[in-house]
């Protein structure tokens, strides 16, 4: 087996580093998803989370761990939304600087609540890469230090943090399943899953609009697709053709990827509103449009979907549930 970049001595070092900022979340049965699939189904709710996504576990652990004279620079980053608000969170507590580069596609609430925590917000470009681009000029001319959203083994440590709790609360977890973006979520969680029984499977979901992973598998390399309107908008963007860590630990560690479409993600977030009275966004919401699409196959007796993130538009939200 190859060397992983992240090991699980590493999530467990997370745990402890960021147990007084990240919260345990709740891990709640679904009896509508059961009965739908003919499986146990329980929802791992990181929309609940501080900051409402599972990215505060990856930002804090990085953040944490940065020297005395990186927090003094001030830490940088690019987003599409998640990310910037954790950083920008966390930045607020440790008080320090935080410029969060995002482009103009970025929903004007997950804008507006990164402002409110006095990060400096800089819009720039229609994309997620023009954003970046914005970011690493930024980066050299201020003399900042980065936040990398997902390539990066601090960030990824701090995600697979989830897998550890769902193992302690649901032993008996055969079947994983987890938003697919840039892949540090499902790198961390896949790892410990793996670590813990190599027999678990695990589960990436994207949207079908622009899956630069997904395809990204399929071509052996990371590669590069032209962003899409969707409204899982948290999964968007590249992954980056310099890739280090997420596309070879999903290579690695990772036993399938799924795609569902608008309709699907919309009925998802419906779902969960009407079900469990959860608020979830559509990135948020692909691994509940998987199961209810029936897009999985080989579900075993114990399934677990992470509900990514609660930072839904509330025009979005307010469509789908009108539909």
């Amino acid at each position: 087996m190859p060397v992983a970049y992240t090991t699980l001595q590493d999530v467990y070092k997370a745990r402890r580093r960021i147990g007084s900022v990240a919260q345990r979340t709740p891990l709640i049965a679904s009896p509508t998803l059961a009965g739908r699939t003919g499986n146990s189904v329980h929802l791992k709710l990181e929309s609940l989370q501080r900051t409402g996504s599972f990215k505060i576990r990856g930002a804090a652990n990085k953040m944490l761990s940065l020297t005395g004279a990186e927090k003094a620079r001030g830490v940088i980053t690019v987003s599409s939304g998640n990310h910037g608000r954790a950083v920008a969170f966390l930045a607020q507590s440790l008080g320090i600087g935080a410029v969060i580069c995002m482009s103009s596609r970025v929903p004007r609430d997950k804008v507006e609540a990164i402002r409110q925590l006095g990060a400096e917000v800089v819009l720039h470009g229609n994309s997620y890469e023009e954003a970046e681009m914005q970011a690493l000029h930024l980066l050299k001319q201020r003399g900042l230090t980065m936040i990398e959203p997902f390539d990066d083994p601090l960030v990824i440590a701090g995600q697979g943090t989830i897998a550890l709790e769902i193992l302690e609360e649901l032993p008996e977890v055969d079947t994983v399943i987890v938003p697919l973006s840039g892949g540090g979520l499902l790198s961390g969680i896949a790892l410990a899953m793996k670590e813990a029984n190599s027999a678990i499977r695990t589960i990436g979901v994207s949207m079908d609009r622009a899956p630069v992973m997904y395809h990204s598998l399929r071509a052996g390399r990371p590669i590069e697709m032209e962003e899409e309107d969707t409204l899982a908008d948290a999964l968007v963007g590249n992954i980056g053709v310099n890739n280090e860590f997420t596309f070879r630990m999903i290579q690695e560690y990772v036993d399938d990827v799924f795609l569902v479409s608008e309709a699907e993600i919309a009925e998802a977030m419906a779902f969960a509103l009407r079900a469990h009275r959860l608020v979830v966004e559509g990135g948020g919401a692909v691994g509940i449009a998987a199961l209810r699409g029936h897009k999985v196959d080989r579900l075993g007796g114990s399934t677990a979907v992470v509900v990514s993130g609660g930072n839904a538009d509330l025009r979005s939200l307010l469509g789908v549930m009108s539909e």
